[in-house]
């Protein structure tokens, strides 16, 4: 017997392919959207500390993991049997098998989800966290753009499982490519011809639906963008004008700015601080400065909430922010004041900046968030901040076409969109090549000297006692003294002279 080609190439034309085709088309696509959607809940739920949430979600993934999509398939299928009140949607093999593979693909895709959700620096939390997003604003806007990307190229090949899973659909009557296939060569006995071309409508699907993610792979890559605008001239005009008045009030009451009292952190029982006090006036710049592992950085992160508390307390402009709830024989519970939020800026160590978002999308982000203006005035506060810190030249390139200097000076810049009263900065030159250190600190120094608060971490001492009303000298998570560039100059603290003792002070 030969092979029939003329049979095969009518197969290509035939409308009954054609609409199984369309059935195998519309039940991938959905399969796919929607495990997407539920697998993305499930692998947060899969990583919550809470008991609650994770135990369901590494129940359902065990379970319908373990099921063969088959049984899954009959079974939904005949469900009405036991539950005759869900007849009315299951009765329709399309919504069946749609349901069926939805609940088995959902487990597989929330494990594809968990990984790009591991992928994501904690930085990146941390950064919109410090920007007073909530934790439904850090999933949208910084997590699911950043995990999808990572995650597409594996969903991709998700996808392409699915369009060949659904030929098992057929178990259960709904009219796919397979089961066309099927009815002919049940009627002509011209096998191979029909398997064939049951196979190029296949191949056909996976083609251009591999092609079309691709393109959208490609597409999320932020590293293969160019840059194609330039700061135009009404940019430059923006840049050039005063900063807009904070549309947030401060209150002008009390003296000072944040007080922290008796703060003490402990890491799996080991001390790291111990009963701090901090009192930071208005317009007072504060360097922390001391040993590694004096608690200096686990003191700032403190201050902004990053870390919690297991004892004290922390005010801004007089009003509680951070405290701990105590009742009864309880474990004391965190609280933290959100409204306050807004008011303390933070730049990390390693700048934290949104790789899939331009400079000035890392800047817009949380005003934008926060409603705190009209577009046009947070553009024009943007283009000011931006030409402060001598980056308005650099506004539509992404943070990886930046040196580390340019990328901590947009991080300055991106903290003081909320027009906070308090600034915090984390060794923000630690992670800095030699010759990049002073670019940031000249940006730090004009700062200094238009009278923000701020509370320096750092290492560079020269640059500490050239620009702070006090510094603050921390040893084995708690402060040896607390005083004066000039009488820290002039030697009254002998750990302090011993520690600086290698250090040439201009």
């Amino acid at each position: 017997m030969t092979f029939n080609w003329n049979y095969l190439f009518s197969l290509f034309s035939d409308s009954d392919f054609w609409l199984a085709t369309w059935t195998v088309i519309k039940l991938s696509i959905l399969t796919w959207v929607l495990s997407i959607i539920f697998g993305f809940i499930l692998a947060l739920a899969k990583q919550s500390p809470r008991a609650w949430f994770n135990i369901p979600a590494r129940f359902y993934i065990w379970l319908f993991r373990s099921l063969p999509l088959l049984v899954l398939l009959i079974f939904v299928y005949n469900l009405p049997q036991a539950f005759p009140g869900s007849g009315s949607i299951l009765n329709d093999p399309f919504l069946a098998g749609l349901l069926a593979m939805v609940l088995s693909e959902t487990a597989y895709v929330a494990e594809i989800h968990r990984g790009g959700l591991l992928s994501i620096p904690k930085g990146q939390i941390e950064a919109a966290r410090a920007l007073g997003l909530g934790y439904a604003g850090i999933q949208w806007k910084i997590i699911i753009p950043q995990a999808l990307r990572v995650s597409l190229p594996a969903l991709t090949n998700e996808f392409i499982a699915i369009v060949k899973l659904s030929s098992l659909v057929s178990v259960i009557s709904l009219t796919e490519i397979l089961m066309v296939g099927q009815r002919l060569y049940s009627q002509n006995f011209l096998v191979m011809e029909t398997m064939a071309g049951v196979a190029f409508y296949y191949i056909l699907v996976v083609t251009v639906f591999d092609f079309l993610l691709k393109r959208l792979e490609k597409y999320l890559d932020v590293t293969q963008r160019k840059i194609t605008r330039t700061v135009d001239t009404e940019m430059q005009q923006l840049a050039q004008m005063p900063l807009p008045a904070s549309t947030r009030t401060v209150s002008n009451t009390n003296e000072l700015a944040l007080e922290a009292s008796k703060l003490h952190k402990a890491y799996n029982n080991v001390e790291v601080l111990g009963a701090v006090d901090l009192k930071v006036k208005r317009g007072e710049v504060i360097s922390v400065i001391g040993p590694s592992g004096s608690g200096k950085t686990t003191l700032i992160r403190l201050l902004n909430g990053l870390e919690q508390i297991d004892n004290g307390e922390i005010k801004i402009d007089g009003q509680p922010f951070i405290h701990l709830d105590r009742q009864g024989q309880q474990k004391p519970r965190f609280i933290e004041n959100n409204q306050h939020r807004l008011n303390i800026g933070m730049v990390f160590q390693g700048f934290n900046l949104f790789p899939h978002l331009t400079v000035m999308g890392n800047m817009l982000l949380a005003p934008r968030y926060h409603r705190l203006a009209s577009e046009a005035e947070l553009k024009q506060q943007a283009c000011i901040l931006l030409n402060k810190v001598g980056m308005l030249d650099h506004v539509f390139k992404y943070p990886h076409q930046l040196s580390g200097g340019q990328q901590q000076r947009v991080a300055i810049a991106r903290a003081l969109m909320n027009r906070p009263q308090i600034m915090l900065f984390d060794e923000p030159t630690s992670a800095l090549d030699p010759e990049k250190v002073n670019e940031v600190l000249q940006v730090i120094e004009s700062l200094a000297d238009e009278g923000i608060t701020m509370i320096i971490v750092t290492h560079e001492m020269n640059f500490a006692f050239k620009v702070s009303d006090r510094i603050v000298f921390m040893e084995k998570g708690r402060v040896v003294c607390d005083d004066t560039p000039q009488i820290l100059r002039e030697g009254h603290h002998p750990r302090v002279e011993a520690f600086l003792k290698d250090v040439s002070l201009v």
